[in-house]
């Protein structure tokens, strides 16, 4: 169901959007640093080093979708993710210590999810269990469709934050199993002391699973909201949603991801027009090899203006943990509560 009305919500301390990356790293040159393009842009954060865009990205790809001959994804292969490889910067545990690994050594307990060579964070956390430098106790638990950590060296409670390239820890409810590991990521275990967060976020891991199956094995959305620059929206209702298998590079066909939200609506005549751009590195972040949605119907990215989104459970909307810098279409989804791409400026 579509219909268009006007928002009360709208986060404005944002500072990670899919913009039109070529224009706002022109601003590089008139006083912001590349590393703050970078921590604005990706997953990341900044230093405030002054420095020229690379020209990498002044030269990234776009694709306009639909495309010449009606397809809503860019050519299969037109862009492929690089492997992570070589020595990990750091996983830290708290009051355990801090670890470097070998990237090239990690293989995924996911194979249902990530393609060979490519794996999540909590892939990096068996990988010490597995080499020696942990007692770590976990289990799969179908009703969650994750893994779980039930102790690390005898402890409980814990939960994770990670970052990418030049980024920042954050709050999130993602599950750890599922979030990919990229070269220069930066991972953080810590015992979660707010009462009854970690048994929250199962919680809403179960109801995402019971409404998979209530739905049929299908991934369908209760909400979708897509906001334009003068705050009208277009909110669907029961968004179903298939794989469109845009990065198959990383994921196993059959994976749905946040950007098969768009996609989905757009292929079914919702959506008119979207324009993806692949960015293999933003200002210091490095690799980014994602995907992002610079356009969506008329309103395309410029300057400092552009879409960010977000999508998992109503409880823990924003930056509670659903508002996190995993670029769409490398952020797998099971059947999130809501999806909401909206338009900001800095």
């Amino acid at each position: 169901m579509r219909k268009r009305a006007s928002l009360d919500r709208v986060h404005l301390a944002l500072r990670h959007k899919e913009m039109s990356r070529r224009d706002f790293l022109k601003a590089a040159g008139a006083g912001v640093g590349a590393a703050a393009v970078s921590s604005l842009l990706t997953a990341c954060g900044a230093n405030g080093a002054d420095a020229a865009p690379p020209a990498l990205e002044r030269d990234a790809p776009s694709y306009m979708l639909p495309t010449p001959g009606g397809a809503w994804t860019p050519p299969p292969g037109s862009q492929v993710g690089r492997i992570p490889t070589g020595l990990g910067p750091l996983l830290r545990i708290d009051d355990v210590g801090e670890f470097e690994f070998d990237a090239g050594e990690v293989t995924t307990l996911r194979p249902d999810i990530f393609q060979p060579g490519h794996f999540s964070v909590f892939d990096v956390l068996t990988h010490l269990a597995h080499r020696g430098d942990i007692d770590l106790d976990y289990h799969f638990d179908e009703a969650m469709d994750t893994h779980v950590v039930d102790s690390i060296n005898g402890g409980g409670d814990w939960w994770y934050r990670a970052l990418y390239s030049g980024g920042w820890y954050e709050s999130n409810v993602f599950r750890m199993d599922m979030y990919p590991y990229k070269d220069g990521t930066h991972i953080r275990m810590y015992k979660e002391e707010r009462e009854g967060r970690i048994a929250d976020i199962y919680r809403t891991f179960r109801e995402e699973v019971t409404r998979l199956e209530q739905n049929g094995g299908q991934v369908v959305l209760p909400e979708v909201i897509i906001q334009n620059p003068v705050r009208r929206e277009l909110v669907f209702r029961d968004v179903v949603v298939t794989a469109h298998d845009v990065r198959s590079d990383v994921f196993q066909p059959g994976v749905v991801t946040a950007l098969d939200v768009l996609l989905g609506l757009a292929a079914k005549g919702d959506l008119a027009r979207l324009k993806l751009t692949w960015y293999e590195r933003i200002g210091t972040a490095d690799p980014v090899d994602s995907y992002w949605v610079e356009q969506i119907d008329g309103d395309e990215a410029y300057s400092s203006c552009g879409f960010v989104y977000e999508t998992g459970p109503q409880q823990f909307r924003g930056f509670q943990g659903s508002h996190i810098h995993i670029p769409s279409d490398v952020r797998a989804i099971v059947s999130p509560e809501y999806a909401f791409w909206f338009w900001i400026c800095l």
